[in-house]
């Protein structure tokens, strides 16, 4: 039977409650009216009849001539709301009352929404703005926006659908870190590393230190300026210093292969806040997953919010120059290229012996109970 109303609802026009009881009255009337042949019985059940056929045909002509637009929806950060705007206009001659307007959100991202609007006057829009709590990063689309009215009479209940395509992007957490010695240790090694001629590389200074400040905690050593530092009497420190040979640091997530829910979810957000933190440091960085290589504030955010466990790989192999690897499988941990640095979430305790055996470069391991952010600014082992 519930099908059956849908059906009526979104194709014809389906009974109210009250619809359903002045329908039963008047087969009731005109029954009583066929029985004792008495002409007033006619007349109301005739006048019955009418109004639910005025009814039946009015509560679907209030719908048309109506469009709905949506305006862009911004990127935000989980924990934040999104701002979701809609315009209702109405293009008839008629004001278009008593509506209820319903945007179908994706189940994951929370309930549908309602709002009732009373009057939208000829040629005239109506603009709604709401607010939804986001709980979970993720790129969510809906396409659906319902509109619906039992008016004028109340008699008959009928809805029809819009097509409003929706992109609601939710970035993952990102951690303030303010020192990080997995990044800030790779970089000493870069400055340190040879070129394939076996000069040293050194760090840039020419037409790229634009000046000298004091130093701030939880600024990199390799870049403070020692000389001047001992001329002053205090820490000073390089302004947009980066290391020459071309080399780059990779924050490679390990997307492609199964995670628990909850540690994923921590890799995420470690792998958002190591990249804006390496950003904020003057370093070429880039991120890594399963699904390529992507650069740039906005797009890393976007792609992080986008990946899955366990996606499918589309990438190509590792690049062969430091990264910071995010992983679960402790056995990837033995074929890093030279100078990697990792970081470890183990999915049981068996699993601690095997990651002990495959630790060729430093990193960290995680304890999903501690706070994320103080271990990410743990000293490396």
């Amino acid at each position: 039977m519930k099908r059956f109303t849908n059906w009526l609802e979104t194709h014809a026009a389906a009974p109210a409650y009250s619809g359903w009881v002045l329908v039963g009255l008047s087969i009731c009337f005109f029954g009583a009216a066929i029985n004792t042949m008495a002409g007033w019985l006619y007349a109301i059940s005739g006048i019955s009849f009418a109004l639910l056929a005025m009814g039946a045909f009015l509560a679907p002509r209030n719908l048309l001539g109506l469009t709905v637009q949506r305006r862009p929806i911004g990127p935000v950060t989980v924990g934040d709301e999104i701002t979701l705007e809609l315009e209702i206009t109405n293009h008839k001659q008629q004001p278009v009352s008593l509506l209820q307007v319903q945007d179908t959100l994706p189940f994951v991202l929370g309930k549908p929404v309602q709002q009732a609007i009373e009057t939208i006057l000829p040629q005239e829009t109506h603009r709604w703005v709401y607010y939804h709590h986001t709980q979970r990063r993720g790129v969510y689309r809906w396409h659906t926006v319902e509109l619906a009215t039992g008016a004028p009479l109340g008699l008959f209940w009928c809805r029809r659908s819009q097509q409003v395509p929706a992109t609601a992007i939710v970035y993952p957490t990102v951690l303030p870190l303010t020192n990080c010695p997995l990044i800030d240790e790779m970089g000493q090694e870069d400055s340190l590393r040879s070129d394939p001629t076996g000069r040293p590389m050194q760090t840039a200074t020419e037409g790229l230190t634009r000046s000298l400040r004091p130093y701030r905690i939880g600024d990199p050593t390799r870049l403070i300026h020692w000389r001047t530092s001992a001329r002053y009497g205090e820490l000073r420190v390089r302004e947009l210093e980066i290391v020459t040979g071309g080399q780059e640091i990779i924050i490679a997530l390990d997307s492609g292969n199964d995670w628990q829910e909850d540690n994923f979810e921590q890799a995420v957000i470690a792998a958002a806040s190591l990249y804006l933190y390496a950003h904020r440091q003057q370093m070429s960085v880039k991120l890594w997953t399963a699904l390529g290589v992507v650069h740039g504030e906005r797009v890393v955010l976007q792609t992080l919010a986008a990946t899955n466990a366990g996606e499918d790989s589309t990438a190509e192999k590792l690049p062969q120059y430091p990264i910071v690897w995010l992983t679960q499988n402790p056995l990837s941990l033995s074929s890093l290229p030279l100078g990697s640095r990792w970081i470890l979430w183990q999915a049981n305790l068996a699993s601690q012996a095997e990651a002990l055996l495959n630790r060729n470069y430093p990193g960290l391991t995680i304890q999903p109970e501690q706070d994320l952010q103080l271990q990410l600014q743990k000293p490396i082992r």
